[in-house]
């Protein structure tokens, strides 16, 4: 049986190397949610721990952006799920926190990388800007396969002790 810190744990290590979400409002947009590539920073990575938030970078003419700026001016907090699956699919995770926007130059400078470089004309691209998620709480699951879940229900066994232990609600 995996502890919560094992699951956390596991959970960082997997979007530190995957990296892509599906990020949405929490309200609104009937639940849409859009693949983005999750920036964390490696100064608040640790030991397979993370302690900071998530960046997203995008474009100030993306949807998901004007919306969040939106809630922004109307005086309310916008409200993220953001969903993660990772590649071999032993971890997935859906994420609750706010969101806000920026386009400081400073952080676009810190997060810049090689394959953010590639979806943008520079740094000074007048459209770049981030997102910025302070996730608060998750529901994460591991090590869980629905093919032997499937395998398990054609033979008539119960596959929901395989979730036992491997399930986590967790403030992140």
């Amino acid at each position: 049986m995996a502890t919560d810190a094992e699951i956390r744990s596991k959970f960082w290590k997997a979007l530190k190397s995957d990296m892509t979400m599906f990020l949405g409002l929490a309200e609104g947009e009937d639940g849409h949610a859009r693949p983005m590539t999750a920036q964390l920073e490696d100064e608040l990575y640790e030991d397979g721990e993370y302690s900071g938030p998530l960046w997203f970078f995008t474009a100030t003419d993306n949807n998901l952006y004007r919306q969040i700026q939106q809630v922004e001016l109307a005086g309310d907090e916008p409200r993220a799920m953001a969903h993660f699956v990772a590649k071999g699919h032993d971890v997935w995770a859906t994420v609750h926190g706010s969101l806000t926007t920026t386009r400081d130059r400073a952080i676009i400078d810190r997060l810049w990388n090689r394959f953010v470089a590639a979806c943008y004309e520079g740094k000074d691209d007048p459209k770049i800007a981030l997102i910025r998620l302070d996730p608060e709480d998750a529901e994460i699951w591991i090590d869980a396969s629905s093919l032997v879940a499937g395998i398990k229900m054609l033979m008539g066994i119960d596959p929901k002790k395989d979730y036992e232990g491997k399930v986590a609600e967790l403030r992140l």
